[in-house]
């Protein structure tokens, strides 16, 4: 029996593994594609992309490890049965029940893995990478100064530099503000500086020229400078983020939010319990997908066709969940009494499993009933 249980529980982890890797290189590729073209078309480097990607990772992670561990406990439950080796240990005696063991330990093992990500790892990674995106839309510096590109820091801000000199002189600035409605000023200059003083960050312009087009009068005036000062720090007021991500709070605030949490996520105390009691119920989520996918594939008797429709069973069970758990959240968000309807899909899911396991137990409510010959 613990020979089996090692065997069973071993393929189980290696499959696991596996489709893991699998699943996290094609959802985090895909996050990264959209942080590439984000941070590097900002003039970013490949460091700072690459540590952004890392603490996308954690959160990937949580999405994949349900999926991985459903289609691991599906993979080989339906390997053992196809290769007779589950048949064999149901001929010894042993139950659907007890050969559900191995598959009780690996769920608690990737249930274990689920609670370390939600509770700790993607709350830390998501405010270092919020804190690590606040600092470069603050960096003026990194956002402005970039060669051979038209830049929009801020909506109706249209900024490019042609060359930048080693000593931080910019050749041929070009700096259109079209904020005010009905009026747009184009800044021309051969050459500006960028410094920096106690009200933040300013671009000297010099030996240059303002041209404002009135928009109704259809008039331009152009007025030259020997020296002008932009205030450029004031374009980046707009783009710090306006709210906390719900999911960046730790499992303790979220059941007990202060006035001041509540402000800095926009959000109601419904949707911090909400927030909160997920994170109790979803380390569940990879054990319950687990013993679903073997209970399924464990109804009925062995055949050479393969456990296909056992196989389609667990699948349009999880699917079912998956609805039962969108309908529960969007209940739960909009009434702070209503938080028990988080576990509701997790205990469907248990009823689902304990039925399919009594029923495997039990050949005979599966078989068919014979239909006696018709007589001549």
């Amino acid at each position: 029996m613990r020979r089996f249980d090692r065997y069973f529980t071993y393929q189980l982890m290696v499959l696991f593994g596996f489709f893991s890797m699998v699943l996290v290189s094609v959802y985090w590729i895909n996050r990264a594609v959209i942080l590439f073209d984000q941070i590097l078309s900002d003039g970013q480097s490949a460091g700072t992309f690459f540590t952004l990607t890392l603490y996308t990772l954690p959160n990937v992670v949580r999405m994949v490890l349900p999926i991985s561990a459903f289609v691991a406990s599906v993979y080989v439950t339906n390997r053992l049965t196809t290769e007779s080796e589950l048949v064999i240990t149901q001929a010894v005696g042993m139950s659907p029940s007890r050969m559900a063991r191995p598959v009780f330990i690996f769920g608690l093992f990737a249930s274990l893995l689920m609670a370390v990500l939600v509770h700790f790892l993607v709350p830390t990674s998501r405010i270092q990478m919020a804190e690590q995106m606040e600092e470069l839309e603050a960096d003026i510096a990194t956002q402005m100064l970039t060669e051979g590109r038209f830049l929009h820091p801020a909506r109706g801000i249209t900024f490019y530099i042609r060359s930048i000199e080693r000593d931080g002189e910019m050749r041929d600035v070009y700096l259109s503000d079209a904020r005010t409605k009905g009026t747009r000023t184009d800044y021309l200059a051969p050459k500006a500086y960028l410094v920096q003083d106690d009200s933040g960050p300013k671009l000297v312009m010099l030996d240059g020229a303002a041209h404002t087009f009135d928009k109704q009068d259809r008039r331009l005036s152009i007025t030259t400078f020997d020296s002008f000062t932009y205030n450029v720090g004031a374009l980046m007021t707009s783009s710090g983020r306006g709210k906390r991500d719900l999911r960046e709070f730790d499992t303790l605030t979220l059941f007990n939010p202060t006035e001041e949490d509540l402000d800095s996520a926009r959000g109601d105390r419904a949707r911090f319990l909400y927030e909160g009691h997920l994170r109790i119920a979803q380390p569940f989520n990879p054990l319950i997908v687990s013993l679903m996918g073997f209970s399924a594939l464990m109804l009925g008797g062995f055949s050479r066709f393969g456990v296909w429709p056992q196989i389609g069973l667990a699948v349009a069970l999880i699917i079912l969940l998956q609805a039962a758990e969108n309908v529960t959240a969007d209940i739960a968000r909009r009434d702070a009494t209503l938080w028990p309807l988080v576990y509701l899909p997790s205990l469907l899911g248990v009823l689902a499993t304990s039925t399919m396991l009594w029923m495997a137990s039990r050949p005979s409510l599966l078989k068919r009933v014979k239909r006696p010959e018709a007589t001549a």
